[in-house]
């Protein structure tokens, strides 16, 4: 079985598809900045540099399961060129 196998069988439980959903917008976050940090030919050590952090700080805000404060993702924001939008849908 593969990871897309098994992802879609896991996702038919009720509940395991609730938690996955609500996690979404974190993870879209993630690879938006991601995205953006990449197209501006930043490593993780760069931009942390730029934000005056630890390249650690950016790791774990791109791979681990981190809540990033507001004022964080701003300070990033910035640091490539763009203004933080937050809208509730």
């Amino acid at each position: 079985m593969n990871h897309e196998d098994l992802k879609k069988l896991l996702l038919e439980d009720d509940k395991v598809r609730k938690e996955y959903d609500a996690l979404e917008p974190i993870y879209e976050i993630k690879r938006e900045l991601i995205k953006l940090r990449i197209e501006k030919g930043l490593s993780q050590k760069q931009l942390a540099d730029i934000i005056g952090t630890k390249q650690s700080a950016i790791s774990r805000l791109e791979s681990a399961d981190t809540n990033p404060s507001i004022e964080f993702l701003n300070k990033i924001a910035l640091a490539l060129g763009k203004k933080l939008h937050i809208t509730f849908n």
